[in-house]
């Protein structure tokens, strides 16, 4: 059974940082590409950014394009989202999902593998 465990997820002020955790897990898991999502209470869940493992080329919205990075760590089979200059619009619960894509690419993936989320709060 393939598991995606989140972690990292808190609170913290305005403009401070924190990293989540995403660690993979389970026989036949093959993901390729590795996204992070959040969900804020009544809004629907927006992509974040993803890293197409085998390339290492990364995707960002662009609400978050020079606050976020995402990398990976093939060897512990964990993807990481570095948050930076946190914003109280960046408050959410944040979920990690994975597919295998033919190619590798992570363009307009459909993500089969969710994990259970890891909540951030951030204040202003």
């Amino acid at each position: 059974r393939v598991q995606l465990v989140e972690s990292g997820g808190g609170s913290v002020e305005a403009g401070g940082s924190l990293r989540l955790s995403c660690a993979a897990s389970g026989s036949g898991y093959s993901a390729n590409c590795m996204g992070w999502f959040r969900q804020a209470p009544g809004q629907e869940r927006e992509g974040v950014a993803a890293i197409a493992t085998h390339s290492t080329n990364t995707y960002y919205a662009d609400s978050v394009k020079g606050r976020f990075t995402v990398s990976q760590d093939v060897a512990k089979d964990t993807v990481y989202l570095q948050m930076n200059s946190l914003k109280a619009e960046d408050t959410g619960m944040y979920y990690c999902a994975g597919v295998y894509r033919p190619g590798g690419s992570c363009h307009r993936a459909e993500f089969t593998y969710w994990g259970q989320g890891t909540q951030v709060t951030v204040s202003s």
